[in-house]
């Protein structure tokens, strides 16, 4: 899976979408620095909420596949200069975030993400889940196996094995989960 640094003001949702692309329990707290997660770099609000963002992108750009862009739907004004992604040395994706929220304005947020350079948008409710596998399967390479398809495989092996009647064949055990040689799925 491609790397993503995500990049937003404290509040903009990078440590929620963070926490729902890994699957998760919902939970806030503030992120104090760089959260160096296996493909995804949940950066502090401070980074995007002072004027040396573009620095900031140069910089920390270099160890990310893909720079994601957080914008809250709620948000009164874009902290994004026109054209900010063209400092990053990687491509840039805008994501709308909090698009659930009673007052959101999707279209303005967009709006400010086009300007800011995106190409590619994407809008998430990380709360609930919508739009963030829209994230993940933009970040998936050819050969990645998401979690929930390990786990499709494994009931349908399991299905298949239980039409066949092979209860202890090791290839139907292993592809239900179990050990070689074992009669008892994980």
């Amino acid at each position: 899976m491609k790397k993503i640094m995500l990049v937003g003001r404290s509040g903009a949702g990078k440590t929620t979408l963070t926490q729902a692309m890994k699957g998760k329990k919902i939970s806030y707290h503030k992120t104090q620095y760089i959260n160096n997660y296996d493909v995804i770099i949940d950066t502090p609000g401070e980074y995007a909420e002072n004027k040396t963002l573009s620095r900031a992108l140069v910089i920390y750009s270099y160890e990310a596949d893909v720079v994601g862009l957080l914008m809250s739907a709620v948000e009164d004004y874009s902290l994004y200069s026109p054209n900010i992604v063209s400092m990053a040395t990687r491509p840039v994706i805008g994501i709308v975030t909090q698009i659930d929220r009673e007052n959101a304005r999707v279209d303005l947020a967009a709006m400010w993400l086009e300007l800011a350079g995106c190409k590619k948008i994407f809008y998430v409710n990380s709360i609930d889940g919508e739009g963030v596998g829209d994230i993940l399967n933009y970040l998936r390479e050819d050969w990645d196996v998401l979690p929930w398809e390990k786990e499709a495989d494994s009931v349908q092996s399991a299905a298949e094995c239980s039409k066949t009647g092979e209860k202890s064949a090791d290839g139907c055990m292993e592809a239900a989960g179990a050990a070689p040689g074992t009669e008892e799925a994980v």
